[in-house]
């Protein structure tokens, strides 16, 4: 539980670039207008089928001055941290500001397009990337990657917060991408996990998940001029130890994550307006979610997710729907979950759309990935 003596920790800029927007409120505008960056592409270099995702255009610049040959992973990292940098004055120089990346592939794209080296092995390593983006803004520390599965968005926040309770630094710019290839479309394949039209995430007729392409950025401080902010208030992390690409079947291990930041925050299943659920319209994993999260007493609490407009977008992921779920408790809007029609007998959340009361104070972000690791946290006024 948080100390007395642990600092509040303020979200103080954020910023989303994906194929429906280059900054949050133009994400935000697109979702509630229902429009879905997940369409058909016919992309041989990504499949031999047509397949549904969320991508850029094939040949997007997002860095102007590109004279350091960023990737396309990089250059979406460097865009979203500048459009967060520029609704703050975080100085990335300053020795209590630290860099947090997270990221599952990287550059692993480059595997299929160049020759295999020792200079590629180098240049394909995620302390690679992490030493260019530091580099490009100058940042007076070494950064912080995280990278464990589809948790380390979420995970690079809680990483963040514990950073920053600490006292070790003041502010934290967290940031996370992932680019889809033929590579990582073939991994999700090979498990049957790929749906083959828009997904359904808690539907009774949900069959798998579709890939997506994104960057977003969170900036975290406990200045305390930044007191009338939204605050990360708690997190917490598990691992169910079930299986290697298989969640837990009972959902224990999730409710451990979210019992333990709920409690970290101090808040109650009454105090949370809203959930933002991993939700990858995956058989397994959104029954164990549900079962999570009833098992927290969460089970009638409104409940969504993103992946229907973004797909999964893999390192970016917890991190774009927390900046999501921050926009929507600012505007009092709880999002409906794109692709949802009919809910599963089986599973017992409440995914109803509506306007959140005037006074909600918090929501719940929760992760999982391979590996059987979960992660969970809570935001709120």
């Amino acid at each position: 539980m948080q100390g007395t003596s642990e600092p509040d920790v303020f979200v103080i800029a954020g910023n989303i670039l994906s194929p429906l927007g280059k900054t949050t409120i133009e994400n935000f505008k697109n979702l509630k207008q229902g429009i879905s960056g997940v369409k058909e592409h016919t992309d041989l270099s990504i499949s031999s089928s047509p397949f549904f995702a969320s991508l850029f255009e094939k040949d997007e610049i997002f860095v102007s001055d590109n004279s350091h040959n960023y990737t396309k992973f990089e250059q979406l990292l460097i865009a979203s941290v500048t459009d967060a940098l520029q609704q703050c004055d975080v100085d990335p120089k300053d020795k209590k500001t630290v860099l947090i990346i997270s990221s599952t592939k990287g550059n692993i794209s480059l595997l299929e397009t160049e020759t295999y080296n020792a200079e590629l092995k180098a240049r394909i390593s995620l302390s690679n990337s992490a030493d260019l983006i530091s580099a490009h803004f100058g940042f007076a520390n070494r950064p912080v990657i995280i990278s464990n599965a589809c948790i380390s968005g979420v995970l690079a926040i809680i990483t963040g917060l514990r950073l920053l309770r600490s006292g070790q630094f003041k502010n934290a710019v967290i940031v996370g991408a992932d680019v889809i290839s033929k590579f990582i479309f073939s991994g999700f394949e090979s498990f049957n996990a790929l749906s083959l039209q828009l997904c359904k995430p808690f539907d009774k007729l949900r069959d798998g998940l579709n890939l997506g392409e994104g960057a977003a950025t969170i900036i975290l401080s406990t200045d305390k001029k930044y007191q009338g902010n939204i605050k990360v208030k708690g997190g917490s992390v598990s691992n169910d130890a079930n299986h290697i690409s298989g969640p837990s079947r009972t959902g224990e291990e999730l409710a451990y994550s979210i019992k333990n930041a709920m409690t970290d925050a101090n808040v109650e299943a009454e105090d949370i307006a809203f959930i933002s659920a991993h939700g990858t319209a995956t058989l397994f994993n959104d029954e164990m979610e549900a079962k999570a999260i009833a098992l927290n007493g969460l089970q009638s609490t409104p409940l969504n997710s993103l992946k229907g407009y973004y797909g999964h977008t893999l390192g970016a992921a917890g991190l774009i729907e927390t900046v999501i779920s921050i926009q929507s408790l600012k505007e009092g809007v709880n999002l409906p979950t794109a692709g949802f029609n009919e809910l599963d007998k089986d599973i017992g959340v409440n995914l109803e759309a509506r306007e959140l009361r005037a006074n909600a104070g918090n929501f719940l972000k929760t992760a999982s990935g391979f590996g059987g690791c979960n992660a969970a946290i809570i935001a709120g006024r």
